[in-house]
């Protein structure tokens, strides 16, 4: 149920990213941060949860086979899984925000948007790509 709800949870703040990104809305609820900390906090839970339960001793993060093992608890796997949505929705915003500064159209940042949704580091990359390929408006930073 916590794995289906935190699906469902962040599909509006990635629907306000990509149609409405400078709505005051917006800005309160997803840019300022305060969506993907309440991610956050369902995170918090879910790992101590885990933590404190009786699979504690199972798995690690050292070895791939630990990795799988401690994934073999719901849990920790739907932990694991709002940890990637957390994450994807903080480059979501971290994009949208770069490219209001470096006044990048829209139609950029779409597919950038929707790729870091689905496949959170290929969107990454190609945001990256193309925030260095296209020219902005803002002056280059001088090293400091």
């Amino acid at each position: 149920m916590l794995f289906s709800a935190a699906n469902t949870a962040v599909l509006p703040a990635w629907l306000l990213l990509l149609v409405a990104p400078q709505w005051a809305v917006t800005r309160r609820l997803v840019r300022s941060g305060l969506w993907p900390l309440l991610l956050a906090a369902l995170y918090a839970a879910l790992l101590i949860g885990h933590y404190l339960g009786a699979h504690a001793t199972e798995g690690s993060f050292s070895t791939l086979s630990g990795v799988a093992a401690l994934f073999q608890d719901p849990w920790a796997l739907t932990a694991g899984w709002v940890h990637y949505l957390c994450f994807d929705l903080c480059v979501g915003i971290w994009e949208v925000q770069d490219a209001e500064q470096r006044q990048l159209p829209w139609y950029v940042r779409v597919p950038c948007l929707l790729l870091t949704f689905l496949v959170g580091p290929i969107g990454f990359l190609l945001y990256a790509v193309l925030r260095r390929a296209l020219p902005t408006a803002l002056p280059a930073a001088q090293p400091s």
